[in-house]
């Protein structure tokens, strides 16, 4: 029964990992067409937020919330407030300086920070295997640092402080969202969907400041990359939210196993986006062992329910 139990967070946790690696695809050809990171951030979480609130209101009625302990609803909005809104933010600034490829596999060192957050704020143990797995994850990070791919116009290594500073973001809502499932009272679509809402309220806000002139600038279809990246999203979400649900859906497992997302958007790059970046043996070289990075801190006890 454990050992099922497990094969469905790997499962839920290995699914955002594929659509998390095609998005940042979708979301260098949006930017390729003028497409701006606080557009791009709006338009994603305007139509997920959409379909989740749909999805609320057919299954609970307009008593979406009903029952749910504000304390908890607080929680899941302030990790969508920091962690999303802003972990998003600096994921489209990075795919915009740095490339879908070379992004993508710097945000997957979220491990690093995940497993320090869940050590720190939930207690969960950091065995041998995920140390090994995070010293492996750094090397990786330095081989990407070196690899001469990633966007065509070319870039600087202090532009990886945004995939890095993304990572983070990440691994510290994810760490808050997993003791609010935990705290229960809320089911995964409410959580998911207050975590949105609350990205939402800070997207508006730096809007507000900042103003929408880059709206009105970009192509059009830069809002039909990322429109498809928001309902893709929706779903990547939901499935994270679900595996970080489940009893054996450890914060270390459950980030692992979803930051080996590079691996597909290293094959999607080479195929998809080859008039905007170049993917050199490098960038599969850091993007595999960021990959096994992730796959070594999975090997820790504990980490098939034990």
């Amino acid at each position: 029964m454990v050992i099922g139990a497990d094969v469905t967070v790997y499962l839920l946790a290995l699914l955002p990992a594929v659509i998390w690696g095609f998005t940042p695809v979708l979301d260098k050809r949006g930017m390729a067409a003028d497409g701006t990171a606080l557009q791009a951030a709006l338009t994603v979480v305007v139509v997920d937020l959409s379909l989740f609130i749909a999805a609320l209101l057919v299954l609970h009625g307009p008593a979406l919330l009903a029952g749910l302990d504000p304390a908890i609803a607080g929680l899941f909005l302030f990790a969508g407030a920091t962690g999303t809104a802003l972990g998003r933010l600096a994921i489209f600034v990075g795919v915009d300086r740095v490339g879908a490829s070379i992004n993508s596999a710097v945000v997957s060192a979220r491990p690093l920070f995940g497993a320090s957050f869940a050590f720190g704020l939930l207690g969960e143990p950091v065995s041998p295997s995920t140390a090994v797995g995070i010293v492996v994850l750094v090397v990786g990070l330095v081989v990407l640092s070196l690899a001469k791919g990633g966007d065509l116009a070319g870039w600087q290594p202090r532009d990886l402080a945004y995939p890095l500073a993304s990572g983070a973001l990440f691994a510290f809502g994810n760490v808050l969202r997993r003791f609010g499932l935990e705290g229960g009272g809320a089911t995964v679509l409410q959580a998911v969907a207050l975590n949105e809402a609350g990205a939402l309220l800070v997207f508006l806000a730096y809007a507000s400041v900042r103003g929408t002139e880059g709206f009105r600038s970009a192509d059009r279809s830069s809002y039909g990359y990322f429109a498809v990246s928001g309902c893709l999203t929706a779903v990547a979400l939901l499935s994270l939210f679900g595996a970080l649900a489940l009893p054996a859906g450890r914060v270390a497992i459950v980030e692992s196993l979803a930051s080996t997302a590079p691996l597909f958007t290293t094959v999607f790059a080479y195929f998809l986006l080859r008039d905007l970046e170049r993917v050199t043996r490098g960038v599969v070289a850091g993007a595999v062992l960021v990959v096994i990075g992730a796959a070594l801190v999975t090997l820790g006890p504990g980490a098939v329910g034990v």
